[in-house]
C-alpha cells in the first residue's frame, strides 16, 4: 500500500447532488484556458450530459486541450456517437479497458481537473440526477442522493498527476515509461504555510494501491472515539471492514450505516445477510428508500471525512479503479455530517427484533445470496475477497 499523503493549504467545497456539481463543473470548463481532464464511469445521453458535452466541445474549439476518459462499460451504447461528436470538436477521448482486454477492472473513478488549478472528485457520474443509472432511465422521485467535492490548493497537483497518468497508461507505453510514471506519482506533496484543509487523494488500482481505500477506512474506524456514520449504496464488504465496524461499536462508538436499497434484489439480500451480526454488536442500520442513494461518504468523529467513488463491495474494494478524498477538517466534516444526519432521518431504521424473527425462507434466501456472491467475488478477485 502506498503511504497516505496529506496535502495542506486546500479550499474544499462539498457539492451535494448533481445540481451543485454540474453547475460548478460546467462553469470551470467554460472558464478553462489551457487544459480540461475528465474521467468518469457513466457518461449518459441525457440533457445534463449534453450540457457537459457542449461545454467540453466549446472549450476544445477555442484551443483548450480536452482529454476525456470513459469506462467502456459505463459509457454504454451511446459511446460511439459521443466519440464522434468529441472528435469533430477536437476533444480527445479514450475508453477504459474495451472488451476486457486488460482483465475485469473498470474505472469507477469520477475525477476532473481544469487548468491544474481546480479539481473535482466524488461519486457523481455524468448523468441526470432525476433518472436511474441502470440503463432503464426510470424517473426518480427525488434527485439522486450523492456528493462530490471541488478542490483548490495543493491537492489539485495530486489529482492532475493521477488522471494524467491514467490517460498515458491507456495509450501505448513502453515498460520504462510506465516505471517513470510510477516514480512520478510517488513524488512528495508541495508544502504550504497557509494551512486551510488537509486532504489526501486515496486511490485503488491493481498495482500500487491494491488496498489503500480499505486500509484508510480501517485506520479511521480503528481510531474512532465517539461516532462513525457511513453511507454506501452497495454493502458487501470483506471480513476486515465488517470486523472494524463491529469492534468500534463494541467499544462504545456510535456506528450508523446508511445503506441504499431497492436497486438490485440480489445486492439487497447480500447486504441483509450481514444484518444479524452487525445489529447484535450495536451497529445501527438505516435503509434509505426516499430516492436512489449513490453516495459513498463517511464522517468519523468530528474531523475525519471521506467522499469518493468506492462502494463497500468486492468490485470496488478489490477489482475496480476507484478514487476517494479524505479530508481532515472539522468544518468540512460537520458540513457533510449534517447531510448524513438528514439522510438518517429520511431513512428507515432496521429493527433488530424484526431481523431476529425473520422467517426461515428469508434467512435461507439471504444465506444463499451471500454464498453465491462470495463465490463469484473470490473468483473475480483471485481469492482476495474474504
Amino acid at each position: 500500500m502506498s503511504k497516505l499523503v496529506f496535502y495542506d493549504g486546500n479550499q474544499i467545497q462539498l457539492l451535494h447532488t448533481g445540481e451543485q456539481f454540474f453547475a460548478a463543473l460546467i462553469q470551470s470548463v467554460q472558464q478553462a484556458q489551457h487544459e480540461v481532464l475528465l474521467e468518469t464511469y457513466i457518461y449518459a445521453n441525457d440533457q445534463t450530459a449534453k450540457l457537459v458535452t457542449q461545454a467540453l466541445c466549446d472549450a476544445a474549439r477555442r484551443g483548450v486541450c480536452v482529454q476525456v476518459i470513459i469506462d467502456w462499460i459505463g459509457g454504454g451504447n451511446q459511446t460511439a456517437q459521443l466519440q464522434t461528436d468529441f472528435s469533430d470538436a477536437g476533444v480527445q477521448c479514450r475508453l477504459f479497458n474495451p472488451w476486457f482486454k486488460r482483465g475485469l477492472a473498470r474505472t469507477h473513478r469520477k475525477i476532473a481537473v481544469i487548468d491544474q488549478s481546480v479539481g473535482f472528485i466524488g461519486g457523481i457520474n455524468i448523468i441526470d440526477d432525476c433518472v436511474s443509472d441502470d440503463g432503464r432511465n426510470t424517473p426518480l422521485a427525488f434527485p439522486r442522493w450523492d456528493f462530490a467535492v471541488q478542490v483548490r490548493g495543493n491537492l489539485v497537483s495530486a489529482l492532475h498527476k493521477e488522471i494524467s497518468a491514467q490517460w498515458l497508461k491507456m495509450g501505448k507505453l513502453q515498460l520504462m515509461q510506465r516505471l517513470k510514471l510510477a516514480v512520478n506519482l510517488r513524488m512528495p506533496p508541495v508544502s504550504s504555510t497557509d494551512h486551510l484543509s488537509q486532504a489526501a487523494l486515496v486511490i485503488r488500482d491493481n498495482l500500487r494501491n491494491r488496498s489503500t481505500i480499505q486500509k484508510a477506512y480501517l485506520k479511521a474506524l480503528g481510531s474512532a472515539r465517539e461516532t462513525a456514520i457511513l453511507a454506501n449504496p452497495y454493502f458487501a464488504p470483506g471480513r476486515k471492514i465488517r470486523n472494524a465496524l463491529i469492534k468500534a461499536a463494541e467499544r462504545g462508538v456510535e456506528v450508523s450505516l446508511l445503506l441504499g436499497v431497492g436497486d438490485f434484489e440480489l445486492q439487497d439480500a447480500v447486504a441483509q445477510s450481514y444484518y444479524p451480526q452487525l445489529l447484535a454488536s450495536g451497529v445501527k442500520i438505516f435503509e434509505y428508500r426516499k430516492t436512489k442513494l449513490h453516495a459513498k461518504v463517511a464522517v468519523i468523529d468530528h474531523d475525519w471525512a471521506t467522499v469518493g467513488s468506492s462502494n463497500f463491495d468486492g468490485l470496488s474494494l478489490f477489482v475496480n479503479h476507484e478514487a476517494n478524498i479524505v479530508v481532515l477538517d472539522p468544518v468540512f466534516a460537520d458540513d457533510l455530517k449534517l447531510h448524513l444526519l438528514q439522510g438518517l432521518q429520511d431513512a428507515v431504521q432496521v429493527d433488530p427484533h424484526c431481523v431476529v424473527r425473520l422467517s426461515w425462507p428469508k434467512r435461507l434466501k439471504h444465506r444463499l445470496a451471500y454464498w453465491f456472491y462470495r463465490t463469484v467475488m473470490r473468483i473475480a478477485t483471485l481469492g482476495q475477497y474474504r
